[in-house]
């Protein structure tokens, strides 16, 4: 065996020779790990809803709440005393003019009848008494074969028998009208409601019953509502407005914009058109409120007296006025912005001003075109990225405007 040493090689040569191939070996593994991999494909664009400007006439309208009221409400009192013998008419039908509605009982008002009547006889005997002594006293007064002081007294007496004569008269009247008042007839035509007494019940004197009942006429149904100083301003112009155009020969048909729409308490409206006939004289000051009146035709009586009603009403028309919904715009510091979406589905962020409110819909005055499509979905979206707009219908639920300072 030979005794020659070993060849001695040096630390990092060793080093080299054994971590070589393992470096290797991990780098092939990590080239072809990388190989088999596929880099993922881009997230497709979101898909946003969006509705496009539209251009139309739009009118500015306003509510005011109201309560219903026959356009003649009459109380039906008992204007004498007396016990109720009968009701004749059945509660919550129609009643005409002059149809009888209670009858009280007469005898003591005939008795009155009859006791004026013997005092008005009496004033008759006693009248043609004094005429008889005055046409036997002015003859002999001629010849002075009475004095003077005869005939002034004779005078007198006829002139006081004539004055009871009339007063005897007036009392009769007076007994016959009282006697009238027991049977009580309805003064107007219209619906009359649930009688405040029964026959038998003594009428005509607190506690007792005095306003018995009440008779309504509804067609044309009444409706009694306020509105504020503001509101006020605007509708005496709008008035002052259509007075000038009659005056320049402007015909009836013109006036489509003073018709009140009546809307009742489950939404519906009434199918008639109504105007405004009266006003208070003054602005109440603890209220701030004018109180105005409104007749609306009512021929099936649908509408009845005491009803909460609304009155809507057109006080102004924006011309070509644009439209978005208001859920689309955003509002940041006082300034109000949307995202226009372009054909190409680019998101552009824009400043807009505004007009009134209608409904669920607002009116802007500035910042946008017809036919312009606007982002319903202002959370997800940032200026200049890509979408893909889906066109909706547009929301148009049109309610009385908001005819506050502009704003969403």
């Amino acid at each position: 065996m030979s005794n020659r040493p070993l060849p001695q090689f040096p630390h990092s040569f060793l080093s080299c020779r054994f971590l070589m191939p393992l470096v290797l070996a991990l780098g092939l593994t990590g080239l072809l790990m990388a190989c088999g991999e596929e880099e993922p494909p881009p997230p497709p664009p979101p898909e946003i809803p969006v509705v496009k400007v539209i251009q139309r006439d739009q009118p500015l309208e306003v509510e005011f709440v109201g309560q219903t009221r026959g356009s003649a409400d009459i109380p039906i009192r008992a204007r004498v005393e007396g016990v109720l013998l009968g009701m004749h008419f059945k509660e919550g039908q129609r009643v005409n003019t002059g149809d009888p509605l209670y009858s009280i009982d007469p005898e003591t008002f005939e008795a009155k009848v009859v006791e004026a009547e013997g005092h008005l006889a009496e004033a008759r005997t006693k009248l043609a008494k004094a005429k008889a002594d005055l046409d036997r006293i002015k003859p002999l007064a001629e010849m002075n074969a009475v004095s003077q002081q005869d005939l002034d007294s004779a005078q007198a007496q006829y002139n006081a028998a004539l004055g009871s004569l009339q007063a005897g008269q007036a009392r009769v009247e007076q007994a016959q009208i009282e006697l009238s008042y027991a049977n009580i007839q309805s003064p107007i035509e219209g619906r009359i409601g649930i009688s405040e007494a029964q026959v038998g019940e003594f009428v005509g004197k607190s506690p007792n019953p005095v306003v018995l009942n009440y008779v309504s006429l509804t067609d044309p149904i009444r409706v009694r509502y306020t509105i504020d100083e503001r509101t006020y301003l605007r509708l005496a112009r709008r008035m002052r407005e259509l007075r000038n155009k009659d005056e320049e020969g402007a015909s009836a048909e013109d006036d489509d914009s003073v018709e009140l729409e009546l809307v009742l308490a489950d939404g519906s409206v009434h199918e008639h058109f109504g105007r405004t006939i009266a006003w208070d004289a003054a602005i109440d000051p603890s209220t701030g409120t004018f109180t105005l009146e409104a007749d609306f035709p009512n021929p099936d009586e649908l509408v009845l007296a005491g009803q909460f009603a609304r009155i809507r009403a057109a006080l102004e028309t924006f011309d070509g006025a644009l439209l978005i919904p208001q859920r689309s715009i955003r509002e940041l510091q006082g300034i109000y912005q949307v995202f226009v979406v372009a054909s190409d589905g680019t998101v552009e962020l824009r400043t807009i001003e505004l007009g009134p409110k209608v409904g669920t819909l607002q009116i802007v005055t500035s910042g946008l075109k017809t036919g312009e499509q606007v982002a319903m979905d202002t959370m997800r979206l940032r200026a200049g990225m890509t979408v893909v707009p889906k066109i909706q219908d547009l929301e148009d639920k049109t309610k009385p405007a908001n005819l506050a300072p502009d704003g969403v």
